[in-house]
């Protein structure tokens, strides 16, 4: 009989650093983790794989218990990405790409294949805000020709974990807390920042989550990523991983915080509404699909493991390659049976797209379409209309709950003589896997290329400007200080040092805790790259007005001229205009024709448009009025404290020095009477007013 061997560890297993233990073990049977059945549970961090960097087994009972647990914890409410927004659009190649994959929608320029679009928040219910700090969802179903293709990504480009069996704790972490139910869609709270304090390959993500891009202007200028290393596989047989981008036509905007919070007061719908508006008025949104595109081969010689979804790809070192263009040009006909209904699972695959064998992704694979099943109530989900294929389907499943076809025919099995009819096996056009080869033991553990944890973190923060990391040190700071539990402060500013030493002492001296971080000390060498430009979405920002919103406060006797010469200005940029005035009723303009405003002033704030313009009537008539209104001193304060572009006329000078806020040509506060359009129209291209970030918010 051979002597049986101890199974092999990763090397770094439980470990948050060299020599400290990132779990306590069980030192008695009374302490000892169980699954559901009772049987002891030697590693919770590890799913089952055929190698360290292998695929996932479905023979691992453990993950599947928990995971589907986790995938049937909510009915019928989504678990997560549980508030979203739909529309339906199309998606057209620009050219043919047979040289990397043979998938039939990413061949003809002529064709136009139909999708559908979810856009989603992560932690948050059904009823939370739309402008919550979080991770946002980015699916897209494609309806080709050969089978629906969901396209599953976020907003962020990595992710938390590098493991799927750590999803339920994860999620679990940032969940309202189950003894009292709160926060809602929130992450700054104890086990949140336990969790991931405790799971340092969270690390880099939490750089992303903290910086702007979780709280994005519009789902219409938000970038997203299939996140996973995915392959493309063309005609010939050969394969090549993939990296997917989405890039919006309009660039890449965000709110800022306050903004963000007082925008959740004001119109919880902020993102739903804006989109539904510019579709409604055929300011069709537009994306455009880019790949990264490399080898295996090249894929080794990178310094970080791309099955790893806590890495990215630097753009530098792997340029994006166009495909082809999204529009969406529909909205849809009703919430529940488009929006609610629609299924997304990444094991919706096409000819010429495969997976990698990244541990997160092989988990998704599973737990997909098995939280479909559970909130959804069938496996017939697919006869769904949302959900249903634009072409063809022919299959041997019957029955089941919520069936609504009624399918012919004798046989409901293959292989068959029986029916001549039936459909058959075709091993030319059908999906087949690529035929990687592997080798390995079947083991619980990760591989060592996946212990870097703060390289990327340290590349994402050197590539910020210096908005971008005030912002991020903002973001650690009010999150760290609504944590009770100091220890946990301490250990995640430890992480911060080991990312970059000033941002960890700004986040400390913040919190009043100086020299307070705990000692961490990485596990392997932390690597200097260069700083990447393709990260900062305020570096590579359109100066550009198109898709945005300009506001303009006015009132009774306000100059009709001015009024015109806005619209002509947003007509000419690509812009759109909503007038606020003091009521809800119309007003009247200085040319005796009446004005229906968009807003009334106590319900139509600053924060719902990218500039504004204030343009009272005359001090007889409508000027004073505003100067008496505390709301309309709070529309200037605010528009100037969330670094926004403001053009005022003469009449609105005493307003403006009322909320305490001179004019400055340079620094975007223009008397445009006096100075022209020119500098307004200039400067609102810009976005935001950077320059006096340090003046409203001192970092």
């Amino acid at each position: 009989m051979s002597e049986r061997k101890e199974p092999a560890r990763c090397p770094f297993a439980g470990k948050i650093a060299k020599g400290g233990e990132l779990h306590q073990q069980a030192s008695s049977p009374d302490e000892r983790l169980t699954t559901g059945q009772g049987l002891p549970v030697s590693d919770d961090q590890n799913s089952l794989k055929f190698g360290d960097r292998g695929p996932t087994l479905l023979e691992d009972f453990i993950l599947r218990e928990k995971i589907t647990h986790f995938d049937h914890e909510r009915i019928p409410e989504r678990v997560v990405h549980a508030r979203g927004y739909g529309a339906h659009g199309y998606f057209q190649s620009y050219d043919c790409h047979e040289d990397i994959t043979k998938a039939s929608f990413l061949q003809d320029p002529e064709e136009k294949t139909e999708v559908f679009v979810r856009f989603s928040t992560v932690a948050g219910s059904e009823g939370s805000l739309d402008t919550a700090r979080d991770v946002r969802g980015f699916s897209v179903k494609f309806y080709t020709k050969e089978g629906n293709y969901d396209l599953v990504g976020n907003n962020m480009p990595v992710f938390f974990i590098q493991d799927v069996i750590k999803f339920p704790d994860l999620i679990h972490s940032v969940k309202p807390e189950p003894d009292r139910g709160f926060p809602q869609a929130q992450s700054a709270h104890d086990t949140f920042w336990d969790f991931v304090s405790l799971t340092p390959e969270s690390v880099h993500m939490l750089l992303w989550i903290m910086s702007d891009r979780a709280i994005p202007r519009s789902y219409r200028m938000m970038e997203g990523f299939g996140v996973h290393t995915f392959r493309m596989i063309n005609q010939s047989g050969e394969s090549r991983f993939v990296k997917f981008h989405w890039r919006p036509k309009l660039g890449t905007f965000s709110l800022i915080w306050d903004e963000a919070v007082k925008l959740g007061g004001a119109d919880p719908d902020f993102h739903r509404r804006d989109l539904w508006q510019a579709i409604e008025s055929g300011d069709f949104p537009e994306w455009e699909l880019c790949v990264q595109v490399f080898t295996e081969e090249e894929a080794a010689a990178f310094d970080f493991d791309v099955l790893d979804p806590t890495k990215l790809v630097p753009e530098e070192k792997v340029p994006l390659r166009p495909l082809g263009k999204m529009v969406l040009n529909r909205n849809v006909d009703n919430f529940f049976a488009e929006t609610e209904q629609v299924a997304f699972c990444p094991s919706h695959v096409v000819p010429g797209i495969d997976f990698s064998d990244d541990p997160l992704l092989q988990g998704r694979l599973f737990s997909y379409l098995d939280t479909q099943i559970s909130r959804l109530g069938s496996p017939n989900f697919n006869q769904l209309p949302v959900n249903a294929p634009k072409c063809p389907m022919r299959f041997f499943q019957r029955d089941a709950q919520m069936q609504t076809q009624v399918p012919s025919g004798r046989v409901a099995n293959q292989p068959n003589s029986l029916d001549e009819g039936s459909p058959r096996e075709c091993p030319v056009t059908g999906f087949s896997s690529f035929p990687k080869s592997g080798q390995g033991e079947k083991r619980r553990s990760r591989s060592e290329t996946f212990a870097d944890y703060y390289s990327q973190a340290r590349l994402f923060w050197k590539s910020m400007t210096e908005p971008e990391r005030n912002h991020i040190v903002g973001g650690f700071t009010f999150e760290l200080g609504k944590c009770e539990a100091r220890h946990v402060r301490k250990r995640m500013l430890g992480h911060l040092m080991l990312v970059d030493q000033e941002l960890g002492e700004k986040v400390a001296s913040a919190l009043g805790m100086e020299g307070e971080a705990a000692e961490i000390e990485p596990i392997v060498p932390i690597i200097e790259y260069e700083p990447s430009p393709a990260l900062s979405q305020y570096s590579k920002s359109p100066a550009s007005l198109q898709g945005k919103k300009i506001g303009v406060l006015t009132s009774d006797g306000a100059p009709a001229s001015i009024l015109e010469k806005v619209l002509e200005i947003a007509k000419s940029e690509g812009a759109t205009v909503e007038v606020v005035a003091p009521k809800a009723g119309r007003c009247r303009l200085s040319d005796g024709k009446d004005l229906e405003p968009d807003h009334f002033l106590a319900g139509g704030p600053s924060m719902l448009f990218d500039c504004v313009v204030v343009a009272p009537g005359g001090e007889e008539e409508g000027g004073k009025a505003l100067q008496d209104q505390a709301d309309a001193v709070d529309w200037i304060r605010n528009a100037f404290g969330h670094l926004k572009v403001i053009g005022f006329s003469d009449a609105a000078e005493a307003l403006l020095e009322k909320a305490g806020v001179e004019p400055d040509v340079k620094g975007g506060v223009i008397p445009f009477e006096k100075e022209g359009w020119d500098g307004f129209i200039e400067q609102a291209k810009k976005h935001r007013v950077w320059e006096r970030e340090s003046k409203v918010r001192p970092v």
